[in-house]
């Protein structure tokens, strides 16, 4: 019998949740087979079977586990049963689908009908809802076994976004344990609060050339590099041009002491399914666009599937969020402890603006800063956003920081 225990998965990280077991108590499992989902305060990680064998659970699902406790038994010494090789029906449906190719077309139009017609309704209702074209799924049936009456797709069609036999006006509530993940999230942002001198200070952005360029452009550098050209490669690039030129906005308090970095690890935030994280994009002031996309694509991809590693979160020296995304127009970051700055891009939107003495429509965005007052003066803050937004209104000075023709004359 073989003890599989909980893994170490960072030097700060004691302890972790079993979040869903994959397989059951008593299956036949093969090796590196994933067994269970594990989550941290920083990631989730799987756990794999290290040898073949039958699976004894010993924790259970929700359970909170110190690093080294037994998840689970594999007794390796149990024969293989028979009916345990149950990836072999999996090749089954492939087969079938290429039988079905070969045959007439009329053929698989039958079973996607099918549920229309077994729908528990009464014919009148079945009827208007043929009709007014509402879904089944969208009325509750309150006849007996849950048929569908008349009355029941009068009330769906009367009250659209609301299943009929709902109450009104319901008053019910759930309660859910709160994942490592979150109670992480929620303790360093409060931490941030108490800890820091926060400030922060706003600007905007004329992205008309930005977005020029992403047009005219766009086409090539996908065919070129693989990948979309967006925003975020040009705020990264502008960013760690203002990091080099301010140290302090790049930097961080440890004791009585301030850190600099002659490097930029920025962190990108990203919204996934169980929370806010923060992977870090190493040395991005050495990076090409096409290296920051690409980086940038990776590492949400990873989010959103769960699948960042400890690692992959660890350090950063200055984070870039995007809210735009969801559509705001202004708000104020909070700092990504330990770091001492934080740039929040926003939502584009046409805005009249004076140019030249006329008023012309320009995309325009918000950006913010918020900034540990500790260690970064008003001044730095405001230089570093002015800095930004100069380059990203002048993307051609991205390619190496400096006005061309001023380079040229050396002024």
């Amino acid at each position: 019998m073989i003890d599989l225990v909980i893994p170490t998965v960072g030097e700060s990280i004691s302890e972790v949740t079993l979040v869903k077991w994959q397989k059951k108590d008593g299956d036949y499992v093969n090796r590196d087979e994933v067994l269970c989902e594990l989550e941290s305060e920083k990631a989730t990680f799987e756990l794999n079977a290290e040898q073949a064998g039958i699976l004894h659970i010993v924790a259970a699902e929700g359970a909170t586990l110190k690093i080294g406790e037994v998840a689970c038994k594999i007794d390796e010494t149990a024969a293989k049963p028979e009916g345990a090789p149950q990836p072999a029906p999996a090749p089954a449906p492939k087969t079938d689908t290429k039988k079905n190719e070969d045959k007439p077309a009329e053929t698989p139009p039958a079973p996607k009908e099918a549920p229309q017609t077994d729908v528990k309704a009464t014919p009148v209702a079945q009827a208007i809802m043929s009709d007014k074209q509402v879904k089944p799924t969208e009325v509750k049936g309150t006849g007996s076994m849950g048929r569908i009456l008349k009355n029941d797709v009068l009330e769906a069609i009367s009250h659209p976004g609301r299943k009929g036999g709902d109450a009104a006006f319901g008053r019910e509530e759930r309660r859910e344990k709160m994942s490592n993940l979150r109670k992480t999230v929620s303790r360093r942002l409060v931490e941030a609060k108490n800890s820091t001198a926060m400030l922060t200070t706003f600007n905007e952005v004329d992205m008309t050339r930005i977005m020029e360029i992403r047009k005219q452009y766009k086409d090539t550098f996908k065919d070129a590099h693989g990948v979309n050209l967006g925003f975020m490669s040009f705020f990264t690039k502008a960013c760690c041009i203002a990091l080099t030129e301010r140290p302090a906005v790049n930097a961080y308090i440890d004791g009585d002491s301030l850190v600099y970095h002659d490097y930029c690890d920025i962190s990108i935030a990203v919204s996934a399914p169980k929370g806010l994280v923060v992977p870090v994009i190493r040395n991005a002031e050495s990076l090409s666009m096409a290296d920051i996309e690409k980086k940038i694509v990776e590492l949400a991809t990873k989010a959103r599937d769960s699948k960042l590693s400890p690692d992959e979160m660890a350090g950063g020296t200055f984070t870039i969020t995007n809210g735009g995304v969801f559509g705001s127009l202004m708000s104020t970051p909070i700092i990504n402890i330990p770091q001492s700055a934080i740039l929040g891009m926003h939502k584009i939107q046409d805005r009249p603006m004076a140019i030249n003495g006329k008023v012309e429509i320009r995309p325009m965005m918000y950006l913010a800063v918020s900034y540990d007052h500790r260690i970064i003066d008003g001044r730095e803050s405001v230089g570093f956003l002015v800095r930004v937004k100069e380059l990203l209104e002048n993307p051609e000075l991205l390619l190496f920081g400096q006005d061309p023709v001023k380079t040229l004359l050396e002024v």
